[in-house]
């Protein structure tokens, strides 16, 4: 680890107050489900040089999930991840392109085998061989074939990436499915951060949970951390009594059958979260959440000038619909 001194003279590289980033550890912390005590453990962590190698993938997404990160500032979280990690392949953030960017990558997954994390990014199409998802004159399904295997853990980031997601909607004539489904003979530990997008904080927690402990954080039944998604988000709102007010469940709210940590966490550094900006959770960190939670809104008639307006739809049942 690196001392005290150190840490500051990193940060003053990258014009980012002691403050600021303590304060940003602490928000980690805290997501992880630690006491404020782990605040500088875990500024140590991020700011060391065990850098682990990263190879970012990209499939059939839109690249929602990496903007949620590039877009977050107070500390910059791509300055953030950049030094924590040894980010060898982005296709977003590389200003090469070509058959250059494509040698990277094939010599990075062999240099660095079994000592790399694989973030994907985006659903991998698997019907017939793979066709309907090209990169550089290659499947997607054969990228994901040869690079994956190779990694020491995968990171599936955002719910395409996790369970399929919108690429994979009904009637799916691709074939997408999440990286775990398309790639069933896979051994490589994958763990989800479902989302669309998700948190970059839950990112950043995951990989200050392997800097710190040298292991994976603990998982749940569908492969998602347990810290960020060990409660259901109805239980984690601060409007859930008011229910004449700001609880939004009879608008359509799938708060009670979705597990995340919008509302402890927020986005926007911290500025707010669906529901608090009147919006109902649409339940967008639960498998198959497309095709189960839809719809998100209905049409009906009012006395609008006989216009149609839209409101929120309800789930179909009570259930639990992890």
């Amino acid at each position: 680890m690196t001392d005290t001194r150190d840490t500051e003279v990193i940060l003053r590289q990258r014009d980012i107050t002691r403050r600021e980033f303590l304060k940003f550890c602490g928000v980690v912390a805290g997501a992880l489900g630690l006491g404020p005590v782990f605040g500088p453990k875990i500024a140590e962590a991020l700011t060391g040089s065990n850098r682990p190698p990263v190879l970012w993938l990209h499939f059939s997404e839109c690249t929602g999930c990496t903007e949620a990160v590039l877009r977050t500032t107070a500390p910059w979280f791509d300055e953030l991840i950049m030094g924590a990690l040894s980010l060898d392949y982005h296709e977003t953030l590389m200003a090469a392109a070509g058959d250059t960017v494509e040698n990277i990558l094939t010599e990075a997954s062999e240099q660095y085998a079994g000592e790399f994390f694989c973030v994907v990014e985006g659903a991998i199409p698997t019907a017939e061989n793979g066709t309907f998802g090209m990169i550089g004159g290659r499947t997607m399904l054969s990228i994901a074939q040869d690079i994956c295997p190779k990694a020491k853990a995968i990171i599936a980031t955002g719910t395409c990436a996790s369970y399929g997601g919108l690429p994979a909607a009904d009637p799916n004539p691709t074939g997408a499915k999440g990286i775990a489904d398309a790639l069933t003979s896979l051994r490589v530990p994958v763990v989800n951060l479902p989302g669309c997008p998700p948190n970059p904080i839950n990112f950043v927690g995951l990989i200050a949970t392997y800097l710190l402990e040298d292991k994976l954080p603990e998982l749940d039944r569908f492969g998602r951390p347990v810290f960020a998604y060990g409660e259901k988000v109805h239980k984690r709102c601060p409007f859930k009594e008011n229910r004449t007010g700001r609880c939004l469940e009879d608008a359509g709210c799938k708060g009670k059958y979705s597990y995340n940590n919008c509302p402890s966490i927020k986005f926007n550094e911290g500025t707010s979260f669906p529901m608090q900006a009147g919006h109902p959770c649409i339940g967008c960190s639960e498998p198959s959440f497309w095709d189960r939670m839809t719809p998100f809104y209905t049409e009906y008639e009012g006395d609008f000038g006989g216009k149609k307006r839209m409101k929120f739809a309800h789930v179909s049942n009570d259930d639990d619909l992890g």
